[in-house]
């Protein structure tokens, strides 16, 4: 339309100059014929102003022509400029509707593919909604790869903004997302081979109670200690956050407390029951876990929660909190009680690790270590070792002489220690496990026999 415009607006300029240039030739001969009749009776004064009149129409004339020629040209270039800016404009505008349509058909498949995710997460049991990856290995043929670039396309819109530039800065990142009316996810961004890759799992909406877990019912005692620190132990992915949080739903469902959950990223959402629980995301409310940990202390809480013990700094204000009267809750990646309290040991520098054996001594209240094994059913579950913290205890762990804790869950069962054996033995009883695993994963193959044999006698009985 504005290349028309500026065509028709060059037509009638053209036309109006070139008829003045007419005009101005034509009042030039009138002129000079006027000034040959006259030439001989006129005076020297009209003949003088004839004359300048004649020079005007010349130059006017001249002036006329001149602009009829050069004007053309430059309107000319200005219009096939416009031309050329509205034909760019266009296309790019296709382009990016292209994109747009683009984008939005891989965030609907996105979306199904959450939906699904969704679905599947919510016809599992909560005892097996943490192990959908190890559901969904045999399917993997299945699943295409995506470029790189689509890969980061899709994932970092849904990272928060300290994520982002956490990625952005060392090429790794773990975040929250929530999808309206699907729920929420946890991602991790990463880069492997050069390229983008991501791993997100679908966060239940429902907390789970301890006894959906199918831990002993012995574990609900460490929702009940008034004060001290409790321990999650276990290899990734087995469960600790899901403990965890299980044992923050206890108390909230048990107690009128003041809890404050600080984690990276937050993964199950608590509500108010009869406890007020304030839930902190690191990158979101709090820079780090020590920050955070500071903060918390000075907000009056009876229960603090840290998802992960990572650095010394948050272990040593994790167990001063824990000696001033507050219930501490928090996980490491460990194997067994003996190296989940050797862990905390061996974080501190050589100099200051007689120290903390005897902070840790005086503030420990439990251990609690797990892992996941397949049943025979379906899924996994759970099997654990918890050591209650007694005095023969903490003399072993300021001696440290920690190779002697396992016989304290023997001497403390009375107080609702149990080991690892036990576990595996209770399995095997309901028929979730086959003799073969059981031994296989336990730490005392001839105590597992001990105790089928005795649970055997007991079942004849």
């Amino acid at each position: 339309m504005r290349q028309v415009r500026a065509h028709r607006f060059a037509v009638i300029r053209n036309g109006v100059l070139r008829a003045g240039s007419v005009l101005a030739i034509l009042l030039f001969g009138v002129l000079g014929v006027h000034a040959a009749e006259e030439g001989g009776n006129a005076s020297t004064e009209h003949a003088t102003e004839i004359f300048k009149w004649i020079n005007f129409a010349i130059v006017a004339g001249v002036i006329l022509w001149v602009f009829g020629k050069l004007l053309p040209s430059k309107f000319r270039a200005n219009a096939e400029t416009i031309s050329s800016a509205i034909t760019k404009a266009t296309a790019a505008k296709a382009a990016a509707d292209a994109q747009l349509r683009e984008a939005e058909t891989k965030l609907a498949n996105l979306e199904k593919e959450v939906a699904e995710l969704r679905a599947l997460a919510e016809s599992e049991s909560a005892a097996e909604v943490v192990r959908i990856r190890a559901a969904t290995q045999s399917d993997a043929k299945k699943i295409s790869a995506a470029a790189s670039a689509e890969i980061e396309a899709a994932v970092l819109p849904a990272l928060t903004s300290h994520a982002l530039k956490l990625y952005r800065k060392i090429q790794i990142a773990d975040s929250s997302y929530r999808v309206a009316g699907l729920g929420r996810f946890r991602i991790n961004l990463h880069r492997e081979r050069g390229n983008a890759a991501a791993a997100v799992r679908a966060l239940p909406a429902k907390v789970p109670s301890l006894r959906d877990l199918h831990l002993p019912s012995s574990v609900e005692a460490l929702a009940h200690l008034p004060r001290g620190l409790v321990l999650i132990g276990g290899p990734a992915g087995s469960g600790k956050t899901t403990t965890l949080s299980a044992i923050v739903n206890e108390i909230n469902h048990n107690e009128s407390r003041h809890i404050v959950t600080i984690e990276d990223p937050i993964e199950y959402e608590h509500k108010h029951i009869h406890s007020i629980i304030e839930q902190v995301e690191i990158g979101t409310d709090a820079p780090d876990f020590p920050t955070a940990l500071r903060a918390a202390l000075r907000q009056a809480p009876d229960v603090l929660v840290v998802g992960e013990m990572r650095d010394p700094e948050t272990m040593r204000i994790a167990v001063a909190a824990a000696e001033t009267g507050h219930l501490v809750l928090s996980t490491l990646h460990t194997t067994d009680v003996a190296s989940t309290i050797g862990r905390v040991c061996d974080s501190f520098p050589v100099e200051r690790q007689n120290t903390i054996r005897q902070e840790l001594a005086m503030a420990l209240a439990a251990v609690l270590n797990q892992i996941l094994v397949p049943v025979t059913s379906r899924g996994q579950m759970p099997v654990a070792e918890l050591l209650m913290v007694g005095f023969g205890a903490r003399q072993h762990i300021r001696h440290n002489a920690l190779q002697y804790l396992r016989q304290e869950i023997t001497l403390t069962k009375k107080k609702g220690s149990f080991s690892l054996e036990d576990s595996l033995a209770t399995l095997m009883s309901q028929g979730h496990l086959n003799r073969e695993d059981a031994t296989h994963l336990a730490f005392d193959p001839e105590e597992l026999d001990s105790l089928l044999k005795s649970h055997a006698r007991s079942n004849s009985a």
